[in-house]
């Protein structure tokens, strides 16, 4: 982890600015009866003299000289309108369209389908306002876009409302919006909705510099944001790296190696074996089972308690407390060759493909749903959280299954192919001693990760509250600039 140096500016922000609220505290510094409030790397931040009741009751208190308006009186709407999917292609020709925010970027959108009938559109420099699930997100059109159902371009009129103070103040009063968002399969909000938002409208001038201000502001918090994300991958990236070294390569670098003729592997050591899984497993017949045929167990039979049935949400969750299917003890009986019991090894065969878990000791009794493989292990050969390492966190097995199945793409593993996929093991010992090492090395990583996300998340909040207190007059920013 050395390789990964910490980024100074990154403490640019006290975890006291980052979470700062407006209010309820008095000692919180964004507090209006708190006239000054202080944030490292941006100095001393004030109130404007005079205020008065904006008469909303969320925005409270606003400068003296500025107003409160609905929105159709300072820009211009025009609501997105859907065409025949049959217009839409994907070969260029006509307008760029979008649906909704499906095609959203950071700042802009990126168009996947071109319509030559679209009937409303967004100009350049117009705010796109997400009027359907998730209501509120919102974007600068950087080109002329046909727009859907799913999108509202809203306006700003010149000389009363700055588009891009305009911007910073739907991203706080868009929550209105959430309020009263409603549909049968989806949220949506109507023009109406739209129209009469909120807005709080200081004079133009101050507009430029509370825009000019927050422009800067948010893009060294953005700036932060991406090194820590940055940081975050390159820990990620480290991960992987460990633990592919470890079980391809073990704990001793200088044993003697051996070519194992997998490109993607290398060498592993001379003391190692390279078998298939089904050599891995118990003598039982049933020590590998694919769960049962739908045929053998419909939705119907399915039921809120009785016999749990396990699925991909218990391997992709590794969660056995919980579930939602159940079947009744009859139906348990008929099935009880793909009984689920503790210890098993359960690996997903549909869907997201090559994920595993294991049952833990205290798990119940249950069966397995058709979109699972159950492996029981012989532990002399091949411990079952050995393998899970393997399998879900290195970057070799899902290789291993395509070689096997001999395909590039697959979307079901047949537990013939995962039978033969071959896999590089070191004894039980060195199982066992890298087991150890693991268990120590990745939750450090993990703990840091974890950290990292957690400072993007008070960053974006803090990102958050610095555009509300500016929109909304609790800060002074006309010398700030």
């Amino acid at each position: 982890m050395n390789s990964i140096k910490k980024n100074k500016r990154s403490e640019m922000f006290s975890r006291n600015e980052v979470n700062m609220r407006e209010g309820k505290n008095p000692r919180n510094p964004c507090n209006p009866h708190n006239p000054r409030f202080r944030q490292k790397g941006i100095g001393i931040m004030k109130r404007y003299p005079d205020y008065k009741e904006s008469g909303v009751k969320w925005i409270g208190r606003i400068p003296k000289n500025w107003g409160m308006k609905r929105l159709k009186y300072v820009a211009d709407l025009n609501m997105g309108q859907s065409p025949p999917s049959e217009e839409y292609n994907s070969d260029q020709i006509g307008t760029p369209f979008l649906q909704g925010n499906a095609e959203f970027g950071l700042h802009h959108p990126t168009p996947k389908i071109y319509c030559p009938t679209a009937k409303k559109h967004a100009s350049p420099s117009d705010i796109l306002l997400s009027v359907r699930a998730p209501v509120g997100a919102i974007n600068i059109a950087d080109q002329e876009y046909g727009i859907g159902r799913g999108l509202c371009a809203i306006r700003p009129r010149t000389n009363q409302f700055e588009r891009r103070y305009a911007k910073y103040l739907l991203e706080v009063v868009r929550t209105e919006l959430h309020v009263v968002a409603t549909g049968s399969t989806y949220d949506a909000v109507t023009v109406d909705e739209v129209s009469n938002l909120t807005c709080v409208v200081p004079p133009f001038s101050e507009q430029v510099q509370i825009a000019n201000f927050l422009d800067r502001k948010t893009e060294q918090i953005d700036e932060l944001i991406r090194i820590k994300e940055r940081r975050i991958e390159l820990l990620q990236e480290q991960r992987t790296a460990l633990i592919n070294q470890v079980v391809t390569k073990g704990l001793d670098p200088n044993v003697e190696m051996k070519p194992l003729g997998v490109e993607w592997i290398g060498e592993i050591p001379v003391p190692w074996e390279t078998i298939p899984i089904k050599h891995t497993l118990q003598t039982a017949k049933d020590a590998i089972r694919a769960g049962p045929f739908g045929s053998s167990l419909k939705v119907h039979e399915f039921q809120d308690k009785g016999i749990r049935v396990y699925n991909q949400q218990s391997v992709y969750n590794e969660d056995f407390s919980k579930s939602d299917i159940f079947i009744s003890e009859e139906k348990f009986n008929e099935l009880r060759s793909f009984i689920v019991q503790p210890k098993d090894v359960l690996i997903t065969s549909r869907g997201t493909i090559g994920k595993m878990t294991i049952v833990p000791e205290n798990g119940e009794i249950g069966v397995l749903h058709p979109c699972l493989i159950r492996l029981r292990l012989n532990e002399n050969k091949l411990i079952p959280k050995y393998l899970w390492w393997y399998v879900n966190h290195s970057s070799f097995f899902i290789q291993s299954v395509k070689i096997a199945s001999n395909s590039t793409t697959i979307e079901v593993i047949y537990t013939e192919t995962l039978s033969s996929v071959k896999i590089p093991i070191p004894t039980v010992k060195e199982q066992l001693a890298i087991l150890e090492f693991l268990n120590v090395k990745i939750p450090i990583i993990d703990t840091i990760i974890s950290n990292e996300r957690r400072k993007i998340e008070r960053l974006k909040e803090y990102r958050q509250s610095l555009i509300s207190e500016a929109v909304t007059g609790k800060i002074d920013v006309r010398n700030e600039v």
